[in-house]
């Protein structure tokens, strides 16, 4: 058996701004999905027959990573509610494509690839027949998995199972782990990444050390009300076409959004706070909070440094920053929601198992 993880992602600062070129904030989550691949006699998901147009994620990794493979399989878990705006989709794709490169391995010209993606040289792809030229050496297992190319695939799947719509927040956190900031422009006092485009937009990847912020944590709070992304996204859009002054709104997003990165590089987890509820305020007037959000974000607010709704709004999740996480918790869960507990910025994606890797050898 092969088996990788990957963490769920959160959105501090930036949701709704970050599609007019403000930037955004994610981190990643305790909570994670696991991927497990074993050899079978036909395609299987969890015990039953793959239906390739129930698991598009899937079936789009198994096209770029394991075309010609034999049968797998595939075993999903993870704690990351469906639907829920915290990444499971992503989490999952990050996991599957780590756990079909290591089940497959790659092909190495010295000390560099000879087939595969980064975002060095996005476009050094191998398209076979698979074969192995004088010098090439292989590369198998945990060794062969490479964070940006699993952030580089799911974005692409996402994108695939979106409808061709899809930026790089949820993909390159759930890959890479720790705090991931995305912007319209390289910045200066950030760690960049890279970049990515799709559709003509272009973003810079950038992360931030939290490598010493431990004693506070995040609630997340679920409603339990599914409201897709793309609805809601629409409802801005449309929003603004009627009353262009709330650009404004979008505008004072951004700005929120990077004192709440400046404060996060120093560790002023209180500033962090504030700027986190200054971002709900904004949401909240741009029309994408409802009741169900505004109850929990009322009855976490008084045991907490900083509350607001995260991902696209209209249900989903609110998020509470707080020192004091069961009682925070307790108050959420007293008002109705459902709470999970994380602390900020959780391990990317790994390979948790690979001794029989691997589980095919497309190069012999």
């Amino acid at each position: 058996m092969v088996q990788a993880s990957a963490p769920g992602k959160c959105i501090l600062f930036g949701e709704h701004a970050v599609v007019y070129g403000q930037p955004a904030v994610a981190v990643a989550i305790d909570q994670r999905m696991s991927v497990s691949l074993a050899l079978n006699d036909d395609w299987r998901i969890d015990g039953m027959s793959f239906h390739p147009q129930r698991h598009p994620h899937v079936e789009a990794l198994r096209q770029r990573l394991w075309d010609g493979g034999p049968p797998l399989s595939i075993k999903i878990t993870g704690e990351i509610p469906a639907a829920s705006g915290l990444g499971s989709s992503a989490a999952l794709s990050v996991a599957a494509s780590a756990a079909l490169r290591c089940a497959r391995g790659r092909q190495m010209k010295g000390d560099d690839w000879a087939e595969g993606w980064t975002a060095a040289r996005p476009n050094m792809v191998y398209d076979g027949p698979w074969q192995v030229d004088k010098g090439d050496s292989l590369e198998f297992g945990a060794k062969s998995v490479d964070e940006d190319e699993c952030a580089i695939l799911t974005h692409a799947v996402e994108a695939y199972a979106q409808g061709g719509r899809a930026s790089p927040m949820d993909s390159s956190t759930c890959a890479h782990g720790g705090c991931i900031v995305l912007s319209d422009k390289v910045e200066e006092n950030l760690n960049w990444l890279y970049s990515r485009k799709l559709n003509d937009v272009t973003w810079e990847v950038h992360a931030v050390n939290l490598a010493n912020i431990d004693d506070v944590w995040l609630v997340i709070g679920s409603t339990g009300i599914h409201a897709p992304t793309s609805e809601q996204v629409a409802k801005v859009a449309s929003l603004l076409e009627k009353q262009p002054e709330k650009m404004r709104e979008i505008e004072t997003i951004g700005i929120v959004s990077r004192r709440g990165i400046a404060a996060l590089m120093e560790g002023d987890m209180e500033s962090v706070g504030r700027a986190m509820s200054e971002n709900h305020l904004l949401l909240r007037s741009i029309g994408v909070s409802c009741p169900e959000l505004e109850t929990l974000i009322t009855a976490a607010a008084p045991t907490s440094l900083g509350v607001k709704l995260t991902g696209a709004g209209g249900g989903g999740c609110m998020i509470a920053l707080t020192r004091n996480p069961k009682l925070t918790s307790e108050a959420i869960e007293l008002a109705g929601g459902r709470t999970l507990i994380s602390k900020l910025a959780a391990t990317g994606m790994k390979v948790d198992e690979d001794e029989d890797s691997p589980l095919w050898n497309p190069f012999e």
